[in-house]
C-alpha cells in the first residue's frame, strides 16, 4: 500500500495517509493487519503507537524545515521562482487504513501540511506536491515503515 496525498481542492493544504505495511517490533507493534477496523482502534491508543506519532512528529518537523531537495529528474516549474513551499504541521494522528481489497486493515499516520506562503483558498501546485510527496518518502525512510 503506498503513501496516499489527498490534496484539498479550496486551500493549500494536504492529507498524507502512511498505512503502517509490517510490524514495528520497536513500537510494540506487531500485528499490523487486522480484519475489521474495530482491532485497529486498540492499536491506535497503545503505548507503542503514540511512541510511533511521537517520532513522527519530531522527524516530521525536521524535513518541513528543512525539506529534502527534488530528484534530478523531476522538471517542474512553479510559479513561484523564489522560495519552497513553507509547510507547517496542521495534524499528525493515527489512522485506519483499508487495504485494496477492504478485507484487511491497518493502522496508520494521518498528516496534514499547509503551505503557509501560498495563497488562500488554492489548491497546492505541483510543485508543492511534489515536495510533499518527497517529504512523505523520506519520513517512511527514516522511521524505517
Amino acid at each position: 500500500m503506498p503513501i496516499r496525498l489527498a490534496p484539498d481542492n479550496d486551500q493549500p493544504s494536504v492529507a498524507i495517509e502512511i498505512p503502517l505495511e509490517k510490524p514495528l517490533p520497536d513500537y510494540d507493534l506487531e500485528q499490523v493487519e487486522q480484519p475489521t477496523p474495530r482491532d485497529i482502534d486498540g492499536l491506535l491508543v497503545s503505548q507503542g503507537f503514540r511512541d510511533l506519532v511521537d517520532d513522527a512528529r519530531g522527524v516530521l518537523t525536521e524535513l518541513v524545515c528543512n525539506p529534502p531537495p527534488l530528484p534530478t529528474n523531476i522538471h517542474l516549474m512553479g510559479l513561484d521562482l523564489t522560495c519552497l513551499p513553507n509547510f507547517e504541521i496542521s495534524q499528525i494522528t493515527g489512522a485506519i487504513c483499508p487495504s485494496d481489497d477492504d478485507e484487511v486493515y491497518r493502522p496508520g499516520l494521518w498528516i496534514v501540511l499547509k503551505d503557509t506562503k501560498a495563497a488562500p483558498k488554492n489548491p497546492l501546485d505541483e510543485v508543492a506536491l511534489e515536495h510533499v510527496r518527497v517529504i512523505a518518502q523520506e519520513l517512511v525512510k527514516r522511521l524505517g515503515l
